[in-house]
């Protein structure tokens, strides 16, 4: 039943995808993304196979632990006590192994179903999300304009408030200078070119 879900779920996320491809190209993630995928039906697989054998093999030891019970009451050609004690802990370690692969490997399969899911989510996101409009939204006049005036050598030192409290000048003469900002803006624009072309 799980399987079948599962098969079914694929697949309406194979057909959403294809739908999809006239709209967008496939990306390097959808490509890991189909990957995993693909990986994950071949551990599902192996661990299935692996699970139905451990399950028949603790069956079978089982029945051997329920037939060494009954046949507590032994003749006197049957092995002693101690070895028949032997022999039942023996089975009974090999049972625990058994239930213990078999808890692990379901353990396994339900943190690789939580990751495909987490894949999925992210396959989802990626779809929807637009990068032109995140870069669009992530552009500031405000950087643009500070990259221009350090590539003309201002380099404004700014407080917690944005405001500039000093500038750092570089001449075309190779100096460096410290200018602090004048009430009137004509006055300080017109030293901050002087010391620059100084």
């Amino acid at each position: 039943m799980a399987r079948e879900l599962q098969s079914k779920d694929l697949q309406e996320c194979i057909n959403l995808i294809r739908e999809m491809t006239t709209i967008i190209d496939p990306s390097e993630d959808y490509l890991t993304i189909s990957a995993a995928e693909e990986q994950m039906k071949i551990n599902y697989a192996n661990t299935k196979k692996e699970n139905d054998e451990a399950y028949a093999n603790l069956k079978s030891l089982s029945r051997l632990l329920d037939a060494a019970r009954k046949s507590s009451m032994r003749p006197p050609n049957v092995p002693t006590a101690e070895q028949h004690a032997a022999r039942l802990n023996e089975f009974d370690a090999s049972r625990i192994s058994y239930a213990k692969a078999i808890r692990d490997a379901e353990n396994t399969l339900a943190s690789k179903e939580a990751e495909l899911a987490a894949l999925k989510e992210t396959t989802r996101k990626l779809e929807e999300s637009d990068p032109s409009q995140d870069h669009q939204r992530e552009l500031d006049g405000s950087t643009l304009r500070l990259k221009v005036y350090k590539g003309m050598g201002f380099d404004p030192i700014l407080d917690e408030d944005g405001q500039v409290t000093k500038m750092i000048i570089r001449a075309e003469s190779g100096d460096v200078h410290c200018v602090m900002p004048d009430v009137n803006d004509f006055q300080g624009t017109e030293r901050a070119w002087e010391v620059a072309t100084s």
